[in-house]
């Protein structure tokens, strides 16, 4: 009997894969406050765990330490940056993650994002609840067609973002190292080899790469002081790589338009957080991935991840560190 811990609920499709296998003990956590991770709970409960799905859990070395019979770390999502991968390889533990069943509830998260900020939606909704109906000040309303988008990340969101934007009626110009120019023209977009070059044309800037050593805190003061006063920035990936203290201040004083943000540094955030108070700011609470079919999609991929794990077949087209898969079978 494989004991598996979750520390979030699942679709009902996933818990019927659960529930249709006799060698798996499958152990949820109780979670009163959605996003909250459940750190403790997962350190008192992980002992003599085969594998532990996350949400937003951290996964340390420290914790790794308590679970000598841990094989398989499964994140509900694609990012991994709560993860600490080299601990898990060194410690023979796959870390497994949900690649592909997000992206389309991210790209539409995004363009919804987008279409928020371009037309005030949450400040006329205010209004109109306030009985004012029409807001007579503020900045004005602008449509999305004509403009142009500067995707970072052109991964399974970025791509489909670009070509959301692009069926809009912008012009997606799209940066990513990982890929090679020929292949971001040929699916019709702009290649940017240089981002900061790029910058200063977007009208709309939208993030769409991990969270690592070399993105955290990207978006600095001086990235937003070279975008446009009349730009956007939209954030669907990690809070960290935006300086946040510098981005409150750049919409305060007008450097930039406008944001929609899914995704904030600290989360759930403080409620003095700068960012509240200012009236050109969307907001949602990391909640991107919330729709219902994908929540069946991510659900039901990471349990596959954990059961696959088990049964000596995972895909390693889900793997973050598939050197243990070869480590497994020398």
């Amino acid at each position: 009997m494989q004991r598996l811990i979750f520390c979030r609920s699942v679709h009902p499709e996933a818990l019927a894969l659960l529930a249709a296998r006799s060698d798996v003990e499958a152990v949820f956590l109780s979670k009163d406050t959605p996003g909250v991770p459940m750190q403790r709970e997962l350190a008192e409960q992980i002992g003599g765990a085969f594998g532990v799905m996350i949400d937003v859990e951290r996964v340390t070395a420290d914790l790794l330490a308590r679970a000598p019979h841990l094989r398989a770390v499964a994140g509900f999502g694609v990012g991994y940056d709560k993860v600490d991968v080299a601990a898990c390889t060194e410690r023979g533990v796959l870390v497994c993650m949900a690649f592909g069943a997000n992206d389309l509830a991210v790209a539409e998260h995004t363009m919804m994002l987008m279409l928020m900020v371009a037309r005030r939606a949450t400040e006329y909704d205010a209004s109109v609840r306030a009985g004012t109906w029409i807001l007579q000040g503020g900045r004005r309303m602008h449509e999305l067609a004509g403009r142009k988008v500067l995707v970072i990340g052109y991964g399974r969101i970025g791509t489909r973002v670009a070509r959301l934007c692009t069926t809009f009626g912008m012009t997606a110009m799209v940066v990513d190292p990982a890929f090679p120019t020929p292949r971001i023209a040929a699916d019709g977009h702009v290649p940017v080899k240089d981002v900061w070059a790029a910058i200063p044309e977007a009208d709309v800037v939208t993030l769409h790469c991990p969270l690592d050593a070399t993105t955290r805190g990207m978006v600095s003061r001086e990235f937003l002081e070279r975008m446009k006063p009349t730009a956007w920035l939209i954030n669907t990936a990690r809070g960290p790589i935006v300086d946040e203290d510098a981005l409150a201040t750049a919409l305060a004083d007008g450097t930039i338009e406008a944001a929609g943000l899914d995704v904030l540094a600290d989360e759930p955030a403080a409620a003095d957080n700068p960012l509240f108070r200012l009236p050109n700011v969307v907001l949602s609470p990391h909640n991107a991935t919330e729709p219902q079919e994908c929540f069946a999609r991510v659900s039901r991929r990471a349990v596959m991840n954990l059961l696959d794990v088990i049964d000596g077949k995972i895909d390693p087209g889900f793997t973050v560190n598939p050197e243990v898969l070869d480590r497994n079978k020398a």
